[in-house]
């Protein structure tokens, strides 16, 4: 192979150069601060021209601007362009041009590592294209992780500590109360107007004794949930309310005049709202309610359809739930927006859990005897297959030439002799890209065997449809349930129309023969 043809394999590298004095002092002269570094990155990116390293013309220069932060202009625009993938290197003349903060060093670098860019710092020995400068970076980010993990714990141990004299650590405020900012540290005060209607909402539960009555009735007033502008200008808050939101609400002791914390319950520095003696009565009957809802549960696999059956109104999944008619359980599917809003929040009502997953069964056990069903099974399963195989043999070849490519390339410095440091390091970083494409060509022949492992013939999906009826029979509710999630991934069940539309897996029938197998087995 000729020079020439070697030199138009080497891949460029677009090559950005970042630049940034704090002060703005100087910068009128006639060759400043940002010149010299960028006439240094230059210099370096021109040293690596053998290695495709070219300089982009864009100029990201940001003069008079702190390193304390990334609010900066032109470091803004470098990394809207990383992102854009018009970047593969970033050059600076010293790591701090880039920040000053280890926190936002660490950040940047993540962002720099998610799209593939290296990192050179010109002055300071400083290269992620090369082994040792990667080193060096996760040493720099594993500490900034650290310093992140203490200010966290910082932080936890002054919520708790405000939490336990009793004061407001912060975050959305609920309704009934306001935050008083005046003084050094924020405080819950009681709006009054709100005040009354957190009192009627704990009235109406005692008399209702059901979250749905006090929802509806809320509707009906109009009244929403929490309403607040935050620092920013910004409004919040205003949600309708629903089940969960009332029942936050009922169970939260900021209404008797306490901050929880955790497992931990202080009294707290605003007023209250609710008197203990209703508070404790609320919580006495949502808690006898909870446990009276658990001894009705029946066994949770029963549920055939959980987390598959789907509202065809509001496209919510429907939830399964049971209720006891005179001696018997009766189970049935309802949609998500209704048991959380009431009734009138969507048009479906509730679907017999019995019917419709007798129905599905039946759905099931009809395609399985469909010969131009399997037929299309077939040619589907095949070219999901095929695609996967063609993408991992591709993955195979480029490994295979990458290795191809760098083992030349190490003979040929090797070949010339060339002892420098640069080329020692050129070397070490090309025999360890070697050995990762190595050790991923053993993972991607590994994954082609597998793939080949779950082609399936005609046969396959013949006797795998036709043992289906004889194994549903034999399987238990958990392993039923399990089957019908491997299968299906949608049903939308019209009540109007009485019909309904199964949305299959891709890779369902792959699943139908391995749980059919096993159950011969």
């Amino acid at each position: 192979m000729s020079k020439k043809q070697e030199t138009q394999q080497v891949k460029t590298i677009r090559c950005a150069i970042y630049t940034r004095k704090s002060t703005e002092e100087g910068l009128q002269q006639e060759f400043n601060s940002l010149d010299a570094q960028r006439e240094a990155g230059e210099a370096f990116i021109a040293s690596q021209k053998a290695e495709g390293w070219r300089c982009l013309p864009e100029m990201y220069d940001d003069g008079g601007f702190s390193g304390g932060n990334l609010e900066r202009p032109a470091m803004k625009r470098l990394m809207e362009d990383i992102e854009a993938g018009k970047v593969d290197c970033v050059v600076v003349y010293k790591v701090d041009r880039l920040s000053r903060s280890l926190m936002d060093f660490s950040r940047v670098m993540e962002t720099f590592d998610k799209f593939g860019v290296s990192f050179v710092s010109v002055t300071q020995q400083f290269n992620t294209t090369h082994s040792m400068g990667r080193l060096t970076l996760n040493i720099l980010l594993s500490f900034a992780q650290f310093e992140r993990e203490i200010i966290g714990e910082r932080i936890r141990d002054k919520i708790a500590a405000m939490r336990a004299k009793g004061k407001w650590s912060g975050g959305m405020p609920v309704l009934g109360f306001d935050v008083d900012r005046s003084g050094t540290s924020p405080k819950l005060v009681v709006n009054a107007t709100e005040a009354k209607q957190v009192r009627k909402i704990f009235e109406m539960y005692l008399e209702y004794r059901s979250l749905l009555p006090v929802v509806k009735r809320l509707q009906e007033f109009g009244w929403p949930n929490k309403i607040w502008r935050t620092r920013t200008g910004r409004t919040r808050g205003g949600r309708v309310f629903d089940k969960p939101a009332v029942h936050s609400l009922l169970t939260s002791p900021l209404y008797v005049g306490k901050i929880a914390y955790k497992e931990h319950i202080y009294e707290g520095e605003h007023d209250a709202i609710i008197d203990q003696d209703t508070f404790d009565a609320v919580g006495k009957m949502l808690k006898a309610h909870q446990k009276g809802r658990a001894q009705r549960l029946v066994n949770k696999y029963s549920a055939l359809l959980k987390g598959i059956l789907v509202c065809p109104y509001c496209d919510c999944r429907m939830v399964h739930r049971t209720t006891k008619r005179k001696s018997s359980v009766y189970r049935y599917y309802a949609c998500q927006t209704t048991v959380k809003s009431g009734a009138d929040a969507c048009e479906m009502g509730s679907v017999s859990a019995a019917m419709i997953e007798a129905a599905v069964v039946d759905e099931l056990r009809v395609i399985v005897d469909d010969q131009g069903l399997r037929d299309a099974v077939y040619q589907g399963s095949k070219g999901l297959l095929d695609k996967e195989q063609a993408e991992v043999e591709t993955l195979l070849a480029q490994l295979k030439a990458q290795i191809n490519r760098d083992t030349k390339e190490v003979q040929r410095i090797l070949k010339h002799e060339v002892f420098e440091n640069l080329n020692d390091i050129r070397v070490e970083d090309l025999k360890a890209r070697i050995a990762t494409a190595e050790a991923d060509v053993v993972v991607a022949t590994e994954k082609l065997k597998q793939v080949a492992a779950r082609q399936l013939s005609r046969l396959d999906i013949d006797i795998a449809m036709s043992d289906f009826k004889v194994v549903w029979t034999s399987l238990t509710a958990k392993e039923r349930v399990h089957l019908v999630e491997l299968l299906i991934a949608r049903v939308v069940y019209d009540p109007d129309a009485g019909s309904m539309a199964i949305s299959y897996h891709p890779t369902a029938i792959t699943a139908l023969v391995e749980e059919c197998e096993e159950a011969v087995a």
